[in-house]
């Protein structure tokens, strides 16, 4: 099947954080807190998909309050912290909002992402996550992550739906 084709039926988009939302650097400040660079179009690009109802969860190896942060402030509910093994927390998620897995979306970089792409219907790779994630993505961003990689899986998943162009054209319109 052709990604489009499996992008039509996602309702749920999960994010890893590290090289996927952020560009998966640790900055240490002064008092050794980790801090963490966001990308502001991958925020608009998660708030304006939350209106044509496609959902998000973030699960993530690493807990982190500036993260935290970042998903309250986009409205994720589905925030799952510390979870390396990662394919029990999607488990959990699909049961309790009753999804089957092929209408799950995953996009990951690196070796902990493996487990959920091979198990969800839209495995997807930013461009610069590791070579075996790459082969196990249906579909990869032309960008790299914590550079605009979600905005783009926004983009390809509503594209598919037919929803990316009546939002575009909602932003155009004079209020």
């Amino acid at each position: 099947m052709y990604p489009e084709e499996l992008a039509r039926r996602i309702g749920l988009l999960i994010l890893d954080v590290d090289g996927v939302l952020t560009d998966g650097g640790l900055y240490y400040d002064d008092g050794g807190r980790v801090t963490k660079r966001f990308n502001v179009q991958d925020g608009l690009g998660i708030k304006m998909a939350q209106t044509v109802g496609l959902e998000f969860a973030i699960i993530t190896g690493l807990d982190a309050p500036a993260v935290a942060a970042r998903a309250k402030e986009l409205g994720i509910r589905e925030y799952h912290p510390g979870h390396v093994r990662k394919a029990p927390v999607i488990r959990d998620i699909c049961s309790r909002k009753r999804l089957d897995l092929a209408q799950v979306a995953y996009l990951g970089d690196d070796w902990v992402d493996a487990t959920a792409l091979k198990m969800v219907g839209l495995p997807m790779a930013v461009a610069n996550a590791q070579p075996e994630i790459k082969e196990l993505a249906a579909w990869t961003s032309a960008a790299r992550g914590g550079h605009g990689a979600a905005r783009e899986a926004i983009r390809f998943i509503l594209s598919a739906q037919g929803s990316y162009e009546s939002l575009w054209q909602h932003w155009l319109a004079e209020e």
